[in-house]
């Protein structure tokens, strides 16, 4: 069940950075760290990462926003499943430190009526941005609670009006070996691509994210632009988009690709749909070691499960 904030809570009240900041380390045991695989999105404390300087954002308090306690900022930017910069989940945060972020653009493409490209500023200026704290959870059994800052990515697509051929949406990362060294690898077909069907991606839970905790996305987060799609496994959240494109076809996306037997088109959080190499009936809340029974929809069920009436979610997984 989503429950709602009060509107009159100032985002600075979220979690002050001076509290967030002296926080208790979590510490995991290499097993722990074992169990992180290749495949989510999730992020973990690891004490010599880095963090990168951001920029405030200017915020209102969204009422899509949980009332649970965000995970930490140290968690949050310092184990990265980011593998255009590399595998290894300690690797990103310093890897990403010399990013650019500017200047850098987003092509529009596909059945739309106009099609566009937005430099980053105008991007950022459709919309007044919110903070929105959201529920995250990871393929392989980890979750966070992340302040995201951003809006409904249905802002911009209604901006962009869409055809009747617009079936799907597609988006793409930055390609660039020179600043990603994990695209020199082919630990994937890159570039990074990743889809929503139409009514998915207008959904009002569906963020066009460029900041956390009220500050412009860190490098290793997927600076400068992704979205974050809340009752899906991290994985689809794509990072650092250049390119989205409507189309009348279900869009090829990187980990089905990889392993389609594993990480099919949908990639709703189904605690009754295990992944072939472990459960996901519970999860593991970041800096806490009790286990908790995973939500269907990620706990956003109330608000999505409509969208999904009449489907077999154990076939269309």
């Amino acid at each position: 069940m989503l429950i709602k904030k009060p509107s009159d809570i100032p985002s600075s009240e979220i979690t002050p950075k001076s509290l967030y900041m002296d926080r208790r380390k979590f510490i995991s045991g290499a097993s722990l760290f074992g169990a992180a695989l290749a495949t989510g999105a999730c992020e973990m404390v690891k004490p010599s990462g880095v963090a990168h300087a951001n920029t405030k954002l200017t915020t209102i308090q969204s009422q899509f926003s949980t009332n649970e306690t965000p995970t930490p900022l140290k968690d949050i930017t310092n184990y990265n499943n980011f593998y255009e910069f590399s595998t290894d989940k300690y690797g990103p945060a310093e890897l990403s430190r010399n990013f650019r972020t500017r200047p850098w653009t987003v092509k529009i493409g596909g059945a739309v009526k106009e099609k566009k490209t937005y430099d980053l500023d105008s991007l950022m200026k459709l919309a007044t941005l919110e903070d929105r704290i959201y529920r995250h959870r990871c393929v392989e059994g980890w979750s966070m609670v992340i302040p995201w800052v951003g809006y409904s990515l249905s802002t911009l697509i209604n901006q962009l009006q869409p055809t009747s051929k617009a079936k799907y949406v597609m988006f793409t990362t930055l390609m660039d070996t020179g600043q990603f060294p994990g695209q020199r690898s082919g630990v994937l077909d890159w570039p990074y691509t990743e889809g929503l069907r139409m009514d998915e991606a207008m959904h009002p839970l569906a963020l066009l994210t460029f900041g956390l905790y009220g500050e412009t996305l860190p490098n290793q987060d997927g600076a400068p632009v992704r979205i974050v799609v809340p009752w899906k496994y991290g994985f689809k959240s794509i990072k650092s988009i250049v390119k989205i494109d409507f189309v009348d076809y279900e869009p090829p996306t990187a980990w089905n690709r990889a392993a389609s037997n594993e990480y099919g088109f949908y990639s709703n959080v189904n605690p009754d749909v295990d992944h072939p190499r472990w459960s996901q009936k519970t999860e593991r809340r970041i800096g806490e070691f009790r286990k908790r029974t995973t939500l269907i929809f990620n706990g956003y069920g109330d608000q999505v499960a409509s969208l999904y009436n009449g489907m077999d979610l154990k076939k269309h997984f």
